[in-house]
């Protein structure tokens, strides 16, 4: 049992967080298409991939928003919201015209990227906690969203409807653009200063302040590149609907995000984690919904399992991330320890003085 232990420290401190968790995601295809072909059926059906690839990308599009906002030590509850609201400005602001949809496209992402800004400077201006602000203003817009629209609003051009309905192969468009996005947000967090400072106000704003870092900036930003690409979200949305849809926001988006987040191995209290680990974990998510509808199960089991699965992985993680740092630092070769000190040596006689000298 202490080799296992072992071993699997070494390969945990070997791979990494992300490494470990596209291990667990190969672990899970491989078991998951054992499981379906042992119920008579098959996984990775030319169908079932497409539908895997198509689940990931919207879910992607919000957790990859969702990892910068939570590498800051923030949280963001107002981006299902936001992607309904998304849906509704792009239907009414293309309206159906295809000479338009550039303009819808800038005014949504527009639109989110104030609401973002919104976010961002009441958490760190008016010192308001993160889960109080984003759920505010996710419940403003869902007030609005309710007073002011019944139904489908707007229309949505067919060019545009290509984002989210068309493919290549059997990779679909926006899965394409969600992994182009996920490798550009992975090179800004590696490559830019305020990447880098993302993750220093998440490990310890006050640290992060004392170093000549502004911790509002980082937050700031953070927030609004979550509403950005929960707009991009709500782009898909209408693509694939032809429509605006007020009542994409009870679909529990940003809870799914957040899942997918924490399962990919990013820190829940900021500082650890990254894109890559969160791509991962999105795609351990969709594999787990195609494996549910597959094989047909109650949708109330699904919710279950689904919200067991990534609390053991979460739990582990955290186990792991113990274990790691529950290390002896003083007899690192495993050795017995030195003997109790006893009492203290007496204090050195004086030197005698040179013959002589003089004191």
């Amino acid at each position: 049992m202490t080799r296992v232990l072992t071993a699997s420290r070494a390969l945990s401190s070997r791979l990494g967080t992300t490494g470990l968790v596209y291990l667990a995601l190969a672990g899970v295809l491989l078991v998951s298409a054992v499981f379906v072909a042992a119920r008579g059926a098959s996984l990775l059906t030319a169908a079932n991939t497409v539908d895997l690839f198509t689940r990931s990308s919207l879910l992607g599009f919000l957790a990859i928003g969702m990892t910068l906002v939570i590498l800051c030590r923030s949280l963001d509850l107002s981006v299902g919201y936001v992607a309904a609201l998304s849906t509704v400005v792009a239907g009414l602001t293309m309206a159906g015209d295809p000479s338009r949809i550039l303009l819808g496209v800038g005014a949504t992402l527009g639109l989110a990227a104030l609401i973002g800004l919104a976010n961002g400077l009441v958490i760190t201006r008016l010192r308001v906690n993160p889960f109080i602000a984003t759920l505010g203003t996710g419940l403003v817009i869902k007030g609005y969203l309710d007073t002011q629209f019944q139904g489908p609003a707007g229309s949505i051009p067919a060019a545009f409807q290509t984002f989210g309905l068309s493919r290549i192969g059997v990779f679909p468009v926006s899965t394409l653009v969600m992994l182009v996005l996920a490798v550009l947000a992975v090179l800004y967090l590696r490559r830019t200063r305020t990447g880098f400072h993302m993750y220093a106000v998440g490990g310890d704003s006050e640290v992060a302040r004392l170093s000549g870092v502004r911790p509002e900036l980082p937050v700031i930003t953070a927030h609004v590149l979550c509403s950005v690409m929960a707009g991009v979200a709500g782009l898909l949305l209408a693509s694939r609907f032809g429509t605006g849809n007020t009542l994409v926001y009870n679909n529990g988006y940003e809870l799914e995000a957040i899942a997918a987040v924490v399962l990919g191995g990013t820190y829940l209290l900021g500082g650890r984690g990254g894109v890559a680990g969160t791509v991962a974990g999105v795609f351990i998510l969709a594999t787990l919904d195609t494996v549910f509808n597959t094989l047909g199960i109650d949708p109330f089991v699904k919710d279950v399992l689904r919200g067991t699965i990534v609390i053991a992985a979460v739990a582990l993680y955290a186990r792991s991330q113990i274990s790691r740092t529950a290390v002896r630092v003083r007899f690192p070769s495993g050795g017995a320890p030195p003997p109790a000190a006893g009492p203290p040596d007496p204090p050195p006689s004086p030197e005698p003085l040179a013959q002589g000298g003089k004191r």
